[in-house]
């Protein structure tokens, strides 16, 4: 049993997107079955490598999928060759799970007028890795699950509430949930009116997500024009993904908006017309997520690696 990091035959973005457009037409959604898993719904958190660095973008999305389908309880993921190295061995018959990373080669080339000129081209690599659950001779900490977390629904939690406000985004009370990127802040509806402290917290990361986007902070835009559009399913998907993350890293549960089976079918349409896409939103999902991070002063929630 070996690991490799050749280049697969078949494509690595039509695997991945194929397997979350065929989740959604069941009206399943990929990253969020660890969370109506019986063996992870009290125990979700970023899937993370053996040296305890958490898994980023897309393979957070794979990783989840595969542990909810499979029942394995461990966060923690290696390749073969890392659990040798450990003095562990992979259990006889286990499948290894395909995760994978950009990387980029540059290319000399000669333009009409004579010139040499150099071009970076990325593109993905795939390795193969095992959860701790199908490796044997692991130390106890690869095994040992993450305590439930319990909290009254009635209260909301200090810790989260710290990390939101130094944000310093502009959060008022109204009738609705939404951003609104003229005038830049966030409108929630009263804290009372939700059925409970995760529900607020999984509405507010999603909106967070969406106040990310401002031309002031990551200027993301997917060019919408109006609502319903391409672009607006785009932007959805991506803080659909931020709200997962966070959720993750901050011990909450993120919850369906009251409109996901109209938020699918446009979701459905943009991973079948563009194959790469789900790959692009999970990495804007990630990297409003670490926006988000960078206000924490001593953020112990989560190490996200630059």
């Amino acid at each position: 049993m070996t690991e490799t990091t050749a280049k697969p035959k078949t494509d690595i973005y039509e695997t991945i997107t194929n397997k979350i457009i065929n989740d959604l037409e069941k009206g399943q959604l990929t990253w969020r079955k660890p969370w109506s898993s019986e063996h992870m719904a009290h125990n979700v958190m970023r899937p993370m490598r053996w040296n305890d660095q958490p898994y980023t973008g897309v393979n957070i999305l794979v990783l989840w999928s595969t542990a909810a389908e499979r029942g394995y309880q461990s966060p923690y993921w290696m390749t073969f060759r890392q659990a040798l190295a450990m003095k562990a061995n992979i259990r006889k018959g286990e499948k290894a799970t395909q995760v994978v990373y950009a990387d980029k080669f540059s290319k000399e080339e000669t333009d009409e007028s004579g010139d040499t000129k150099t071009r970076t081209i990325p593109f993905l690599k795939s390795y193969y890795v095992f959860n701790a659950s199908q490796i044997e001779g692991l130390s106890d900490s690869f095994y040992n699950l993450p305590e439930k977390k319990e909290s009254n629904p009635l209260q909301k939690l200090s810790a989260i509430e710290t990390f939101i406000d130094n944000t310093k985004a502009e959060i008022i009370t109204g009738t609705q949930a939404c951003y609104n990127e003229t005038r830049n802040r966030i409108e929630m509806p009263p804290f009372e009116s939700f059925e409970s402290v995760f529900g607020y917290y999984a509405t507010l990361a999603h909106e967070l997500t969406h106040w990310s986007k401002h031309p002031t902070r990551l200027d993301r835009d997917f060019e919408r024009k109006k609502w319903g559009d391409e672009g607006y399913a785009k932007e959805e998907l991506v803080a659909e993904l931020g709200s997962c993350f966070l959720g993750a890293d901050l011990d909450f549960e993120p919850r369906l908006q009251e409109n996901h089976a109209a938020y699918i079918q446009n979701w459905l349409q943009v991973l079948k017309n563009d194959k790469r896409f789900i790959f692009s939103a999970a990495s804007h999902a990630q990297k409003a997520v670490e926006y988000l991070h960078s206000f924490q002063q001593s953020d112990t929630s989560i190490h996200i690696p630059r």
